[in-house]
């Protein structure tokens, strides 16, 4: 099969295959997709700060300052993806990134205040609905994969001061950091100042408010490790 020994070459992988049959009018189909999205690619590809290979963008897809925005090979944006890279260190997104549809990443809140920045790592997959709030910074590993609306925020308001409004007093930046193979569940929250280990599985709906370690998996609201793979 000519499609599957491109993707083969694409992903670098010499073991990918199908594992179901496709009729002609299904693979004409996903070609011809993909073909209007690398079209779309060759446009924002002059706009961005640095890119290795293809680029693959999906219909209303919105990237706000480009030229500080690094994308790796193969990059996917499906559908209505919203990236705003405006930071210190702007985005960064490593080889055969892909995020799915109407996901947003942005990196500074108010204008005043300049936000860190997003590192994505190789063959990282961000699923629908994504919202990463990358202020204080995020930085996610390899081959991490997410479910859908899964939520990243890397800033608190701070509240001390019963005689100011919350608005008043300002925020508090915390990097969050993703390690290696991770699985993140649909619908879980990490808040500020949490650093996941490699390895960890996050169950669907958790609200992950403390740092955990390496190959722990991880339920609740707040999060509690339950197990550990190893």
């Amino acid at each position: 099969m000519i499609i599957e020994k491109l993707i083969r070459t694409l992903k670098g992988d010499a073991n990918y295959k199908w594992e179901s049959p496709y009729s002609t009018r299904d693979l004409f189909n996903v070609s011809f997709h993909r073909f209007v999205q690398v079209v779309r690619g060759l446009f924002l590809k002059p706009f961005l700060r640095k890119s290795s290979g293809l680029i693959f963008i999906g219909s209303n897809v919105k990237v706000r300052h480009a030229y500080q925005l690094t994308a790796g090979k193969n990059l996917i944006l499906e559908d209505g993806v919203s990236i705003n890279a405006l930071s210190e260190q702007g985005i960064t997104l490593g080889d055969h990134v892909s995020i799915a549809r109407n996901s947003i990443l942005f990196c500074t809140g108010i204008i005043a205040q300049k936000g860190t920045g997003i590192t994505i790592g190789d063959r990282t997959g961000i699923s629908a609905r994504a919202y990463f709030a990358g202020q204080g910074g995020i930085t996610i590993g390899n081959d991490v994969i997410m479910g859908p609306n899964v939520q990243v925020f890397s800033e608190n308001h701070a509240f001390a001061d019963p005689n100011l409004t919350i608005k008043e007093q300002g925020v508090i930046k915390d990097p969050v950091v993703i390690g290696n193979n991770c699985w993140i569940g649909g619908g879980a929250t990490i808040l500020a100042g949490v650093h996941i280990g490699d390895g960890c599985v996050i169950a669907a709906g958790s609200v992950v408010t403390k740092s955990v370690a390496a190959n722990s998996i991880v339920a609740g609201v707040p999060a509690k490790v339950i197990k550990s793979r190893v």
